[in-house]
């Protein structure tokens, strides 16, 4: 006779994921998100534009969390979200109708979503629309003015016809500096906007709103200036920082002189030494570029970053900081326009790199 055969939980079964994924598991990283600055930047570049200001909340609001972003911009007034794609406008399904629009525009493969407006890219896009929502649905377009990117051309304008034009896009190639491209796409766009009927109509973003007023329309469309960025140095005055970056230490060791820290030994202890390892690496969007530049915070004292930065660990010189222990929490210096400056990275990618593993916490 066969011995008795009992059951057993499979290794994948849903008991062991409710166990191993709870709400409440410690997370060593933590990214603070301010409420306050953000929304003192939406109301700053509002009145800068002197125009409606919308919301870009792509790529999880350049790192911060769309959800925590997009309830706080909602909650200070701001009624037009931003998004690349119909997947993560799905993930803010809890905004209102009519408030998303989806700048990539409606592919082969997608299906609208009640209340979502695709933005229409091409030829292609609008016939699409037309055969599966028909003209009368309202609609955004985006037209090309010299990014040479996303856009419908001045010679494609009669695909139009029939089309009910929501808001009227464009997008500037060179805001960020003093580029003749920019005078140039602002007589395109103003060409187009007397041509082209819509209820409104968008050209500026982040750095476009600080060329001035002429670029702005009926409604600008920011992203990196909400969340601390700056896009150009006028912005300097008015943009205040909304994340800061923080990581738990997971070992403080006593390094001997002549001894050497992390890979490939870039870091050699001039003399005894604290050192503390702390939770966060590349794969966090701590960028190796920050190896041995990088630095930290503790008490109010300074901590260099020492040898190359890890996929997860960072080690710094803790010599200053006595009381540092296991456990504690350290702040990494993580101004954008500095960061930027010193690892060679844009700011843009200094945000968008942050990785999945950081509590997101909107206060």
């Amino acid at each position: 006779m066969a011995p008795e055969q009992t059951a057993r939980e499979p290794f994948f079964s849903t008991k062991s994921h409710e166990r191993l994924s709870g709400a409440s598991m410690h997370q060593p990283l933590r990214l603070r998100c301010d409420e306050a600055a953000l929304a003192a930047n939406y109301r700053s570049l509002q009145t800068r534009a002197g125009a409606q200001a919308g919301a870009a909340i792509k790529a999880n609001a350049y790192g911060l969390g769309a959800a925590g972003a997009a309830r706080a911009l909602w909650n200070e007034g701001c009624r037009d979200f931003f998004v690349s794609t119909y997947w993560e406008a799905a993930e803010l399904a809890f905004l209102p109708t009519g408030s998303i629009s989806v700048l990539h525009g409606i592919g082969p493969t997608d299906e609208p979503l009640p209340g979502v407006r695709p933005v229409l890219i091409s030829v292609e896009q609008i016939a699409r629309w037309k055969s599966r929502g028909g003209p009368a649905q309202p609609c955004d377009v985006m037209i090309d003015t010299g990014m040479n990117r996303l856009g419908i051309t001045r010679e494609e304008i009669g695909a139009l016809d029939g089309l009910t034009i929501h808001t009227l896009h464009s997008h500037l190639a060179c805001a960020d500096e003093e580029h003749p491209l920019n005078a140039a796409q602002l007589s395109r766009f103003r060409a187009a906007s007397d041509s082209i009927p819509a209820q409104r109509y968008s050209l500026a973003n982040s750095a476009g709103i600080f060329l001035g007023r002429d670029y702005a329309f009926d409604l600008v469309r920011p992203g990196l200036a909400l969340y601390g960025g700056i896009p150009r140095s006028e912005a300097r005055s008015t943009i205040k920082p909304v994340l800061s970056l923080e990581a738990q230490v997971v070992q403080v060791r006593r390094v001997r002189s002549g001894e050497s820290v992390g890979y490939n030994a870039t870091f050699v202890a001039p003399s005894d030494m604290s050192v503390a390892i702390i939770n966060v690496g590349y794969a966090d969007g701590y960028r190796r570029h920050f190896s041995s530049l990088g630095k930290a915070t503790f008490g109010g004292a300074e901590l260099p970053v020492i040898g190359r930065v890890s996929m997860d660990l960072v080690a710094l010189d803790a010599g200053v900081a006595s009381e540092i222990g296991e456990g504690d929490w350290v702040t990494l210096d993580f101004d954008l326009e500095r960061s930027a400056a010193l690892t060679g990275q844009s700011q843009y990618e200094l945000l968008t790199g942050l990785g999945r593993r950081y509590q997101r916490i909107w206060s």
